[in-house]
């Protein structure tokens, strides 16, 4: 039979059924020899019995289903806990010496990696006697169902039946000082900096957030780097007879602690790193001089290590930071990404000899992204001859006839054929072999770019070639934005659906609402509505690289929004930044004469041509997403069918190549049910302890450019001109509808679904992206400021606020001075040097 209490010195870290988290640790500790105050473990039996004896266990599910934990915890306040049980615990607390204790819970899923549980159970300080102790152990395993640790538990996808509580007591400590110490940078992820927070009396006051500590940065002998002083607004103590006492503490501006301190909670926050082989968060107190270590928990929630990284990796990582919105999933990496266009710019390179574009580039820890570390390509022998290549590929292929390529038309019946297919209605073999027929339906895109794109460069480098003499190289982009597009023609279709929803009050009341069951309700509308999705609708609305990201068509509710922009107001009549470049241009002198300008708009409309071709094969080349996201949702749904998932959804925490080698969910064996589910848990864990972290420091990738003046964020000129304006941040398609007309549009990065806000704002600021990005290049056509590759645009400027946006100088600023605008100047605008 199991004990109901054992010693601290019983238990180590592979003892978490028995002892929770907490204890488990601690036990760890001791074993180490570290200093630990002595004490015992209530062990997770002696709750497991109490629930069952009292009927407890049975009433949990059906209190959880009404949502009422308060009632559950009153179960526990009401329980009578058996005589045998008291007596071993008043019998460890006898061995003690019977003196004040801390009584502190110990839940199965606490204090672990990816689920520190940080204060969701109780902890009692300064517990004396037996009666004190028993209702404080009553109150932890309460505590088990608190509201805010079962919405923990729920956010983290463990269920009421996995967890479990043991309760730690140990002797009470009374410190002079006590705090936390994490030994990686919780900010940074510097794992060679050891963070201190201090306060004087009990660690309480700094765990519960009620002081500002004194705050130390050490390197790992304990030197101080930096040191800001606290405030001690409050000092918490052991009172005499039980319990807790607060008093007004008084902030001296003078270290709390002295260097022989810092060095000694240095050497052991080192000390239980190597022990636990990770970074960790350790509660400490100091008392009489001497450290005692009272808690250790991994470090949870730990950036990426900062990270220096050279000119070729700053730009793969600003495409990466560009491409990828949100953290990728198992799925996505297993699939989408190495198929998709980032996969088709490595096989692009591969073809030319240079190797490991994006390779490794994303890390994984415990199956689920962790960080973006771009690493350089290499070349291999095969480069040598890539100038010969190029132009091989040069002379024989012409972007201008690339939709005549074999290739392209057996892509579109390949993916038409893919399309007509229903995954629900197939048996699990085929199913299961839907998803590689999708991503090698995407092969012939690949391998047209690989052909194609080089004498579209070429055709780049011969229009930058005839603007060098005149003195307008700097106009090529301008230029190049006024090719013509099927994202283009996607914006025109719109253009027209929200004309005909400006024309109908009723229509536009619908579409402004973002009713969809209304707007069905105007059916020669919604039969163009349909057609446009037919059509259109295997657009991104998150990233062209995630097949996590729904698409238009099955997001339709995106498109409504964009609609509701675009119907505010009618279309700005403007020809855009292409259209003036162009009359620019050919106002040169050198151009007046009609067979010069020929040749240079025939070099003009070549060049054109090239970046179409760029940018619509990037269209074509998502065509088999929605086929590959059907497959893959329908998956799921059979997995959950099966009581392996809880949702279809979440298929995309699994990874392909575990689906397919699981067979049929309908005849799976319990265990292989049971590995993929645990397995599925974990890493949905894991994703959500990440959700709050970033997967690289932009800072890394967007380097400091010096002294801000009066700018409030900075970054690459993408679109010229100078706009004044209120910033309106849009972090995701679904806030698409938030947009007005001249406001300044901020967001983390874009694609292509978000270019119908460009036709509406004023200027846009883009944390991520370079001068190539999508949001630079939509800038540009039309004649839009932008600034991007910001870094902290999003983080910095906040809804409302007026701002001028340079885009020449790439700045930010806030305005000076801020009057109330009168009608018809609700925006300042210099674009392309006129006023």
């Amino acid at each position: 039979m199991t004990p109901f209490v054992v010693p601290l010195t019983a238990v180590g870290r592979d003892d978490l059924a028995l002892a929770g988290g907490k204890g488990a640790n601690l036990g760890e500790l001791i074993a180490a020899g570290l200093p630990v105050p002595d004490g015992f473990v209530v062990t997770t039996a002696a709750y497991a019995e109490l629930i069952d004896r009292c009927g407890i266990a049975e009433r949990i599910p059906r209190l959880l289903d009404a949502g009422d934990g308060a009632g559950i915890r009153a179960e526990f306040a009401a329980a009578e806990i058996p005589a045998a049980m008291a007596e071993a615990i008043t019998a460890a607390y006898r061995e003690l010496g019977r003196g004040p204790v801390a009584v502190r819970s110990s839940a199965t899923a606490e204090d672990l990696p990816g689920a520190a549980f940080a204060g969701q159970q109780d902890t009692y300080l300064n517990v004396e006697g037996d009666d004190a102790l028993l209702d404080a152990v009553r109150r932890c395993w309460g505590s088990l169902w608190t509201d805010r640790a079962i919405a923990y538990r729920r956010r983290l996808g463990i269920g009421p039946e996995q967890v479990r509580i043991a309760v730690v007591v140990q002797r009470m400590v009374n410190p002079d000082a006590a705090g936390v110490m994490f030994t990686a940078d919780p900010v940074s992820g510097d794992r060679d900096r050891i963070v201190v927070d201090a306060s004087p009396g009990l660690g309480e006051a700094v765990v519960s957030g009620r002081v500002t500590p004194d705050h130390y940065e050490l390197d790992r002998r304990g030197t101080v780097l930096a040191w800001t002083p606290g405030r001690a607004e409050v000092v918490v103590r052991a009172a005499a007879g039980g319990g807790l006492a607060e008093e007004a503490g008084q902030a001296t501006g003078e270290r709390l602690l002295g260097d022989a301190a810092l060095a000694g909670l240095a050497r052991l926050g080192v000390a239980v790193q190597d022990r636990f082989g990770r970074p960790m968060d350790i509660e400490w107190a100091l008392a009489g001089g001497r450290v005692w270590l009272v808690q250790a928990r991994p470090m949870t929630a730990l950036p990426p290590p900062p990270v220096r990284l050279n000119a070729i990796q700053r730009r793969l990582g600003e495409m990466l930071l560009d491409y990828l919105p949100t953290r990728p999933y198992p799925m996505d990496m297993s699939t989408w990404i190495p198929y998709g266009p980032a996969g088709m710019m490595a096989e692009v390179a591969r073809s030319l000899g240079v190797r490991g574009l994006f390779e490794g580039a994303l890390e994984e820890q415990d199956g689920v992204v962790y960080r973006i570390l771009p690493r350089p390509p290499r070349l291999t022998p095969k480069a040598l001859a890539a100038p010969f290549l190029l132009l091989h590929r040069a002379g024989r292929f012409d972007p201008a006839r690339w939709t005549e390529d074999p290739r392209f038309t057996g892509f579109l019946r390949e993916v038409e054929r893919l399309r007509g297919l229903d995954p629900a209605a197939m048996p699990w073999p085929e199913l299961i072999r839907l998803p590689r027929r999708a991503l090698d339906a995407v092969r012939p895109i690949t391998e047209l770019r690989r052909d194609y794109l080089p004498r579209g460069a070429l055709m780049v480098l011969r229009l930058v070639a005839a603007l060098l003499p005149l003195g307008a190289a700097a106009m090529w982009a301008d230029l190049l934005a006024g090719a013509r597009t099927r994202t283009e023609d996607g914006n025109r279709a719109l253009e027209r659906l929200a004309a005909q929803v400006r024309e109908d009050p009723r229509l536009k009341a619908a579409v402004d609402a973002l009713d969809l069951d209304r707007v069905k309700g105007f059916t020669g509308f919604w039969a163009e509505f349909t057609a446009f999705l037919a059509e259109y609708g295997h657009r991104e609305t998150g990233s062209p690289v995630l097949a996590s990201s729904p698409t238009w068509e099955e997001t339709p509710e995106v498109v409504l929004g964009m609609l509701k922009v675009l119907a505010a107001s009618p279309p700005s009549p403007s020809a855009g930044r292409s259209g003036e470049a162009e009359r620019r241009l050919r106002a040169h002198p050198w151009l007046r004469s009609p067979r010069r300008w020929a040749r240079m708009a025939r070099r003009i409309a070549a060049a054109r041509t090239a970046w179409a071709f760029r940018e619509d094969t990037h269209f074509y080349f998502t065509m088999p997403l929605p086929v590959l996201r059907r497959a893959l949702l329908e998956i799921g749904a059979r997995l959950r069918d099966a009581g392996v998932l809880e949702t279809a959804e979440d298929v995309f925490h699994l990874r392909l190549e575990e689906v397919e080698a699981a067979g049929d969910p309908a005849t799976m064996p319990r265990s292989r049910r049971e590995e993929l589910a645990a397995t599925a848990r974990a890493r949905a864990a894991r994703r959500q302890e990440l959700a709050g972290v970033r997967l690289i420091d932009p800072r890394a990738v967007y380097p400091d450019r010096g002294d801000l003046g009066d700018a409030l964020v900075r970054g690459t000129p993408g679109g010229g001109g100078t706009v004044t304006g209120p910033v309106r941040i849009i972090r995701d398609p679904s806030e698409f509808g938030r947009l007005a007309e001249g406001e300044v549009l901020v967001c983390p990065n874009t694609n292509p679904s978000w270019t119908p806000l460009f036709q509406r704002a004023a200027a846009v600021v883009v944390d991520a992206g370079g001068i190539g990005s999508h949001a630079a290049i939509v800038a540009r056509e039309y004649g839009l400021p932008a600034v991007l590759g910001t870094a902290t645009g999003t983080a910095v400027l906040t809804d409302g606020q007026m701002v001028t946006v340079d885009g020449d100088a790439g700045v930010g600023q806030e305005r000076l001075m801020i009057a109330v605008p009168r009608s018809g100047e609700a925006r300042e605008t210099v674009r392309g040097g006129e006023r």
